[in-house]
């Protein structure tokens, strides 16, 4: 893979990054970022980015672009965004190796950050 990437996308959720930024006129991308909110303490942010902010990381796959806010990447890191459409909701889901618990309906998370170190050496890696 070469390039760091504090987190990947399954190809429904690329596909789905795709339509959405070929419906808005000038999308550039997703934002995926976490607020405090919800019955478990976090929740999961999308935004559609027209500018995209230099500082935040970028994941990208089959031309599908995620950026992920930098206060969110320790709490994101090795987390895989999917997107799935079920009878109850349609909407992108998060594999997160740092998630302690959920709330029953799934919309709010706990989550531990990841250890500041492993991202620092995560992305050196990517960098080499």
């Amino acid at each position: 893979m070469g390039r760091f990437q504090v987190m990947t996308m399954s190809d429904a959720a690329a596909a789905r990054v795709r339509e959405i930024v070929e419906t808005r006129e000038g999308a550039r991308g997703i934002r995926v970022g976490i607020k405090k909110g919800g019955c478990a303490g976090m929740e999961y942010t999308v935004d559609l980015v027209n500018e995209p902010d230099p500082k935040d990381d970028h994941v990208e796959r089959d031309g599908a672009h995620v950026y992920v806010a930098p206060e969110a990447a320790l709490f994101l890191l090795g987390t895989e965004m999917d997107f799935e459409v079920t009878k109850i909701r349609t909407g992108f889901t998060f594999h997160n190796p740092n998630q302690s618990s959920a709330c029953g309906c799934g919309e709010s998370v706990e989550l531990k950050p990841a250890d500041l170190k492993v991202l620092a050496e995560a992305r050196a890696e990517g960098a080499a």
